[in-house]
């Protein structure tokens, strides 16, 4: 029971507040370290997010031919050129004979009950199929033909009327894909009719057509000299050399230029890129890592990184990785160099000079550079043993720990408040036995007391 000085007067329940303000700060410590190492644990924690998109982007660019960039282009609209990272300089003319078609048929118009029975679908290797419709109608067929999965899709069209006024239909058979090796024919019978002879190709039927015969697509190099060699492709897009491919689209009688030329100015902006990605990493630690010294009087604020060991050795590590030479040479060659204050930082004249002159010795020491990050980021952000995941797993620790020691504080807290309501209620009760008391005495001594004489008149 709280009695806030019933008897004596004092602000009990202010005074054992006040005690209590004392008693928690321990407490109050935990929780402003908690609060500490927790915004530690978010820069780290962020700053780990970042070794690790390093670390995918210093795979690619640890890639031998991860500076490869090129500008293709072509003479003609209906020919276009791409280039892959395997493709190098390449510049030659190429004449277009053939593009590639779908094999298409259109069967002869037909009544609703022309399309039942078993028909069979053979494929230009001599494969067989065998479909059978559920019904006799020409979408009884298309859906049977769709549903055998066998590389050719069946639309029903309309085609008019008969004499006695009943609706027509045909089917058009397409091949999904182009090619010639995609040609095929629909026979009206079983494969047995097939090896028999007797089926019925349906695209001979009177009325029937081809509509286009499955084609590959033809071109020739060096048309014209005795190098002239043909290329085919099932499909519009052929391969002219390592890494470049042509895709046409209409036949060319006239000689089709195709050029594919480095890019340089790409391939300097990827490394400057990887580059300046390092070095922005490094100038945020170097932030966290810096303590400012207030003014006479004031506090010294210090970093989110200062005094981390873990992330000091990180910042020196990958600068090694990015300054140190290579097999005896300075990355400096190349453009890449640590400035007299210790910032990294990229000479993109200087990169593409080094690249014009010796492309393969300037992409064999940026790989090596890259690769070295790549270790790097690796051994600090792995998700199961980095040096820096396992520095925040270690600080996770800590704070369960502190929390764990708050809990503690509350019960201990509760009960000493406790035990302050307790002495102070008891105190108030024997104030009041203490008053009760006196004034029983007081009342006493009074019966005593001689009588008050009094004054004659």
């Amino acid at each position: 029971m709280k009695i806030d000085g019933l008897v004596s007067g004092l602000k009990t329940a202010d005074l054992i507040d006040s005690l209590m303000k004392v008693q928690a700060i321990p407490q109050s410590q935990l929780t402003a370290k908690i609060t500490d190492r927790n915004t530690v644990i978010g820069n780290l924690q962020s700053l780990n997010t970042s070794l690790q998109s390093l670390f995918d982007k210093a795979t690619t660019a640890s890639a031998a031919t991860s500076l490869a960039a090129f500008t293709p282009s072509s003479s003609a609209a209906s020919v276009t050129v791409t280039a892959s990272e395997k493709a190098s300089a390449f510049s030659t003319s190429i004449v277009v004979d053939a593009v590639a078609r779908a094999h298409s048929v259109v069967t002869a118009a037909g009544g609703a009950t022309s399309w039942g029975g078993t028909f069979t679908l053979v494929a230009a290797d001599g494969t067989q199929k065998e479909i059978t419709p559920l019904g006799s109608s020409a979408e009884d067929l298309a859906k049977a033909v769709n549903a055998s999965k066998s590389g050719v899709t069946a639309t029903v069209v309309p085609a008019g009327t008969a004499a006695d006024g009943t609706p027509l239909s045909r089917i058009q058979l397409t091949a999904d894909k182009t090619g010639a090796a995609n040609r095929f024919t629909l026979d009206r019978g079983s494969a047995a009719d097939v090896a028999a002879g007797t089926a019925v190709d349906l695209s001979t039927e009177a009325g029937a057509a081809v509509i286009a015969q499955g084609a590959d697509a033809s071109i020739r190099l060096f048309a014209g000299t005795a190098a002239q060699q043909t290329l085919t492709s099932a499909s519009n897009t052929i391969t002219v050399a390592n890494g470049i491919d042509v895709t046409v689209s209409q036949v060319s009688a006239d000689p089709v230029t195709i050029t594919v030329a480095t890019d340089a100015k790409t391939r300097t902006a990827s490394a400057q890129a990887f580059v300046t990605g390092i070095a922005g990493l490094l100038t945020r630690i170097d932030n966290g890592s810096t303590a400012t010294i207030g003014k006479p009087g004031e506090a010294t604020t210090l970093g989110v990184f200062t005094g981390d060991s873990t992330v000091r050795a990180l910042r020196g590590d990958l600068a090694d990785a990015v300054q140190a030479p290579v097999d005896g040479i300075s990355p400096s060659t190349i453009g890449i160099s640590i400035t007299e204050k210790g910032v990294l930082q990229f000479d993109g004249d200087k990169f593409a000079k080094a690249l014009a002159d010796d492309p393969e010795a300037v992409q064999s020491m940026f790989s090596r550079i890259a690769g070295r990050v790549q270790d790097t980021t690796s051994r600090y952000s792995d998700k199961y043993d980095g040096m820096l995941t396992q520095r925040i797993t270690g600080q996770q620790a800590e704070v369960q720990g502190l929390q764990d020691q708050v809990k503690s504080w509350d019960i201990r807290l509760d009960q000493r408040r406790a035990n302050l309501e307790r002495t102070y209620s008891q105190l108030e009760v024997k104030l009041s036995a203490l008053q009760s008391q006196s004034s029983w005495l007081g009342s006493q001594l009074a019966a005593f007391a001689p009588p008050t004489p009094s004054s004659s008149s």
